[in-house]
């Protein structure tokens, strides 16, 4: 019985290290690493800094971060309305630095909302909106664009 009671105790300090340690390495990342603009080398127009938000009028949308850069299959880019409004992004439109283009569906975001589009296949939910291509959009240096109906840029996040 007693041997139980260790393995117990052994099971739940296991459980708690593990926990402290991923928190740890998420907080480090999210601080230090996503946050650090890249340097831009050799370009004619500078890129903005790594996260950048341009409020035209009541519409303020951040581009939060672009994930699993590279691969298809894990290529995320992260959206949030930081404005007080809700928006209806139907016809908005997230690019590339190459130019190519995701036009959003009909979707609302509301006050501190956020909506993922994912590179690959999927069907579409009210976050997580699916490009369905098969190449990855994304590469490091590249810029993510994000354009109203209007064709206003209303975010860009450069890709670290």
């Amino acid at each position: 019985m007693k041997s139980r009671s260790r393995w117990f105790y052994f099971i739940i300090l296991n459980i708690i290290v593990s926990a402290t340690v991923t928190f740890a390495v998420l907080y480090y990342y999210d601080h230090y690493y996503n946050s650090t603009p890249m340097p831009t080398l050799g370009v004619l127009n500078p890129a903005p800094t790594s996260v950048a938000q341009v409020d035209l009028g009541d519409v303020q949308m951040e581009i939060v971060s672009v994930i699993g850069v590279g691969v298809p299959e894990t290529e995320i880019v992260v959206i949030q309305n930081k404005g007080e409004d809700a928006v209806l992004l139907t016809g908005w439109i997230l690019r590339n630095g190459e130019g190519t283009s995701f036009t959003f569906p009909q979707v609302k975001m509301f006050k501190d909302g956020i909506v993922q589009v994912h590179t690959s296949a999927g069907a579409n939910s009210p976050v997580d909106l699916y490009w369905g291509r098969t190449q990855s959009a994304w590469r490091s240096g590249d810029v993510a664009s994000l354009f109203d109906t209007q064709g206003n840029l209303r975010a860009t996040y450069v890709i670290p």
